[in-house]
């Protein structure tokens, strides 16, 4: 049931406390951290070679500092409850020795945080080891923990042994996230780019292969309180405060309704917004947005909440989509892969994003629920648009995925392209329309985009948000928190002029994108050359371009 229709009385919003499987412990503290935006554009730092990768000392010469007990690989999911594991909580870092003793004490048993290990190879140096998603052996990308017991004067070094994927960003200038306690009390200095020596290369040989992901930082004070993170943080509960200060607007809360869209394994809301003008919904047309369905995916959030922060707001052509559509909203469809600092999986041990297709409500209940959503809706109106919000690893600045199965004719191949280049023209210097791919693969008919797609929603993409920032514009530096929710607004200003009435913008994309793919098949402009018989795998490179794993699927 609605908590909160549009134009309705406002009901009480209860936020329970997310629910953790009862194998994980956690600390009693909230982690909560000031938003910041950077004065300045944060620069990419030059990348290093594998050739420069630094020499570590072997983990079996070091001492084990902090060691989180792991869910053992190969148990499933069970049950949950408030809080996590029952009883007292185990000691997984070292004690300092002395009060000389400088030892970091390191923790990330908190709402999605992830390090399971700790080895001390030097004064200053430390081997890190990430905890897979829980109930697999895989997946190891996020991660999110705190430091404290910092000198200000070393040069530390942290190397995390265990990342899964041969290729990263971090390898062409993306550097770790950084926040220290003490700035964002004393001078309002939030999460920032920190990291000198950023490498990124093969570990030791074995099968499958592993790969280090290294980094030198000096912290900014001593005895500090800091944090490292993969990306910016958006947890389930900044999602519940979000939503919670929402309901309890006056304003706002005329045009959004929230509610359950479903329960997932541990028992935390999928929630479901619907934002619409109250009145009439005759002839409205539907716009789907989801988000979070990979829980590392961070800067999906932000972006999300962008998408929201504009469609809720009072500026004129807000008020023209509410006017003109119903957005229905699921801003995180996987809270307990968030809730647990999961990269890419939910509690039932398998990438959401792969199950569309075949996808039963007790495994999997986010996607099934919004998949049943969507049919229920397409049954009544036309769903104009679905966008599933993504982040990636390996490829800068933002770019989508869209549906091109080859069997269509040359107008409706177009009109696949033209949302991305409208957006491309709207975000010129984050949104690359050259690194978009429309093939429709058939290791992908279980995402969002291609399931949405085959039901009958005829525009139907994936946002890719990269970890690291733009190359475009003139710009070689990382995305800010500001950025990231600037290609909400940015997605809104396409949407109004991919459906405007007017025809102009409409008819010089299309032609744009035809000279493109001319331009592709080698054709010389205004040639005539066709390429509508060509299949989408000839079209594009032979490179899937999703940011999955090899063993995904």
């Amino acid at each position: 049931q609605p908590w909160r229709s549009p134009g309705k009385p406002q009901a009480l919003f209860s936020l329970p406390a997310p629910r953790w499987p009862v194998e994980c412990e956690v600390i009693q503290e909230t982690i909560e951290h000031i938003e910041w935006v950077p004065p300045e554009p944060e620069p990419f730092c030059p990348p290093m070679g594998p050739e420069q990768a630094p020499d570590t000392l072997g983990e079996e010469q070091g001492t084990v500092v902090y060691h989180s007990s792991a869910v053992l690989q190969g148990s499933c999911f069970t049950c949950a409850r408030v809080g996590g594991a029952p009883g007292s909580l185990s000691s997984p870092a070292a004690s300092l020795k002395s009060p000389q003793d400088t030892t970091l004490l390191f923790e990330s048993r908190f709402e999605s945080g992830n390090l399971q290990k700790v080895i001390k190879v030097g004064p200053y140096e430390y081997v890190l080891t990430l905890r897979p998603d829980l109930y697999t052996a895989k997946h190891t990308q996020w991660f999110y923990f705190r430091v404290q017991n910092t000198r200000r004067e070393p040069l530390y070094r942290f190397t995390i042994a265990n990342m899964a994927k041969p290729k990263s960003l971090y390898g062409q200038g993306l550097r770790p996230l950084l926040y220290s306690q003490q700035d964002a009390r004393s001078r309002g200095i939030g999460w920032r780019r920190v990291g000198t020596d950023v490498c990124y290369y093969r570990g030791s040989a074995g099968e499958p292969p592993v790969f280090r992901l290294s980094w030198t930082v000096r912290f900014p004070h001593d005895g500090d309180t800091c944090f490292f993170a993969a990306c910016y943080p958006y947890t389930y509960s900044d999602l519940q405060r979000y939503l919670r200060a929402l309901v309890a607007d006056p304003v706002r809360s005329r045009y959004c309704a929230v509610r359950a869209l479903c329960r997932s394994l541990a028992g935390n809301t999928v929630y479901l917004l619907t934002i619409t003008s109250p009145g009439s919904m005759a002839g409205k047309r539907v716009v789907v947005a989801s988000a979070r369905v990979h829980p590392g995916e961070s800067g999906g959030s932000w972006a999300m909440r962008g998408f929201l922060n504009f469609l809720l707001s009072a500026h004129t052509d807000a008020q023209l989509l509410r006017r003109l559509f119903i957005f229905k909203v699921v801003p995180m469809l996987n809270p307990d892969g968030v809730v647990v600092g999961n990269s890419r999986c939910s509690l039932a041990g398998r990438d959401p994003n792969r199950a569309y297709g075949t996808a039963l409500p007790g495994s999997f209940p986010g996607v099934w629920h919004l998949r049943a959503m969507v049919q229920r809706v397409l049954a009544e109106r036309e769903v104009v648009l679905y966008c599933d919000f993504h982040g990636h690893s390996r490829k800068n600045n933002v770019f989508m995925y869209g549906c091109d199965a080859g069997g269509d004719g040359a107008g409706t191949r177009l009109r696949q392209r033209v949302f991305p280049l409208m957006l491309s023209k709207n975000a010129p210097d984050k949104f690359s329309f050259a690194s978009c791919k429309f093939q429709v693969q058939k290791s992908k008919e279980g995402t969002g985009r291609v399931s949405m797609w085959r039901l009958g929603v005829s525009h139907s993409y994936t946002l890719e948000v990269a970890f690291s920032g733009s190359t475009l514009g003139g710009r070689s530096s990382h995305f800010s928190v500001e950025d990231l929710e600037s290609l909400g607004r940015l997605l809104c200003d396409t949407l109004l002029d991919f459906c405007n009435p007017a025809p102009a913008k409409l008819q010089q994309c299309l032609a744009e994108a035809d000279a493109l793919l001319q331009q592709q098949m080698g054709h010389e402009p205004g040639s005539g050359g066709s390429w509508s018989d060509v299949s989408p795998s000839e079209l594009e490179s032979s490179t899937s371009g999703s940011d999955s794993s090899v063993s995904d699927g």
